[in-house]
């Protein structure tokens, strides 16, 4: 029977799943809405349904797929967010999404008490809500049943653990708590200090591709299958698009944006206090003895927000929006859209008479790409001149948005991988199960399959 392979991304919008052959094409795929609850501060989400959200995207999958024994199921998705279990492994509360407001005022504390250099010099992010730590500080404080917590993981840890994994921090998921320590990839024991909890409520950091146990009875059509935590998804993104030579950097245009730079140097210290101070975290890489540079974390809402404000609700009036933009001459007046970066409100200025949605759309996505190539000159600016850019994400469709990127970034592989998240996953199930035997094979299977995507589905 042939062997195939199960990817899983638990991903803001969608959970979603893939399965690939033994060629690493893919051949089904299935995806449910990502089960949030809106709160007045952002988004939260019950622990069990989201769980039940991703095990369902990967029973659809399989559902889908041709006949054949699954040997191994990665599990990626989205950092920040994590679930506390008590001592007998249930939830104690439901998951603060990543995008959360919660726990402003908790980061600003973590950076007074233990130095906002030292934090950006230990764990290669600024101090701030979007951390993992934060969010448990809040919680701590306001929430005193998680005081009882015996375990944190983050949310595809969780859903490995519900597949019958055994528990461990994946380095690419651990490196965006704000917990770890990059240097010595051990917990830092400040950090710890200051939320007063055990590091045993932390489990043992591990590289990607670990083998962590075996599925069981949570998805049957996969039992037996081995399961291994991927990672966090921008980063895992990169094996499954092919994106795995040093200096590659990866463009992900999906719920949320960012270019995402391999380094095969580690970075000294300072050098990664320096970075963070200028806008770039630093974060262990998927690919062994790699890391990732991380900018673009303003680019997360503007062109879906600016859709939305159009009326362009379904892809077809997107496309059609964005063709009538990419149409217009280089000498018709666009006017411009700022507050783009996040810094003050969104305003559009040089409206005129005959001013139309695509004029509007025009100025959005050149103002998108100016913010996408400050974003990756500043990882440049801490790494040397980047390789390759290559960019997959539902917010890369559309002749007027590759245009304007391309203007601004130069020549851009626009890959055909539509799930590369979950198609990496699998692949790095795959590596754990012994399906594929090295990361040299891996990263050939990842390269030379991935052109085929779009026959396959």
């Amino acid at each position: 029977m042939a062997a195939l392979l199960l990817g899983i991304d638990v991903g803001t919008t969608f959970c979603k799943a893939v399965v690939l052959d033994a060629g690493g094409h893919v051949v089904a795929q299935h995806r449910e809405p990502t089960p949030w609850t809106a709160v007045p501060t952002g988004a939260e989400v019950d622990p069990d349904a989201l769980a039940a959200a991703a095990i369902g995207a990967a029973v659809g999958a399989l559902a889908a797929a041709p006949a054949g024994r699954v040997a191994g199921v990665g599990v990626a998705g989205m950092a920040e967010t994590g679930v506390l279990l008590d001592a007998g492994g249930r939830p104690l509360t439901s998951a603060i999404a990543w995008h959360d407001r919660r726990g402003a005022e908790q980061a600003g504390a973590a950076a007074a008490d233990l130095g906002a250099e030292a934090f950006a010099r230990h764990t290669g992010l600024t101090p701030g809500p979007l951390c993992s730590l934060a969010k448990l500080a809040w919680q701590r404080r306001y929430l005193p049943a998680t005081r009882r917590a015996r375990r944190w993981l983050g949310v595809p840890e969780w859903v490995a653990r519900r597949l019958g994994g055994d528990d461990i921090a994946e380095l690419s998921l651990a490196s965006r708590t704000g917990l770890l320590d990059l240097h010595a990839r051990a917990w830092w024991s400040p950090a710890l200090a200051w939320l007063d909890v055990p590091a045993a409520l932390l489990p043992d950091p591990a590289p990607s591709g670990t083998g962590i146990g075996r599925v069981g009875g949570a998805l049957a059509g996969a039992r037996g299958a081995v399961i291994a935590v991927a990672g966090h998804d921008h980063v895992v993104a990169m094996i499954g698009a092919g994106a795995t030579r040093d200096d590659d950097v990866l463009h992900s245009a999906g719920t949320a944006e960012a270019f995402v730079r391999t380094s095969p140097a580690r970075l000294a210290p300072d050098c990664v206090q320096e970075a963070v101070a200028g806008g770039v975290s630093v974060g262990w890489h998927v690919l062994p003895e790699h890391w990732a540079l991380l900018t673009g974390g303003e680019l997360s809402v503007p062109l879906g927000g600016i859709g939305r404000m159009l009326g362009l609700n379904d892809r077809e009036a997107r496309e059609r929006v964005d063709a009538a933009a990419h149409a217009l001459p280089d000498t018709e007046p666009t006017p411009r859209l700022d507050g783009l970066d996040g810094t003050s409100e969104l305003s559009l200025r040089g409206i005129r008479p005959g001013t139309t949605p695509a004029h509007v759309w025009r100025a959005a996505v050149e103002a998108t790409a100016a913010l996408g190539e400050a974003a990756l000159g500043r990882s440049d600016a801490v790494a040397g001149a980047h390789g390759r850019i290559v960019a997959v994400g539902g917010g890369v469709r559309g002749h007027a948005v590759r245009a304007a990127k391309e203007r601004r970034l130069g020549a851009i592989d626009w890959s055909p991988v539509g799930e590369a998240t979950a198609r990496g996953a699998a692949l790095l199930g795959g590596l754990a199960a012994g399906a594929i035997e090295t990361w040299d094979e891996l990263c050939g299977v990842a390269g030379a399959a991935r052109a085929a995507e779009g026959a396959h589905v």
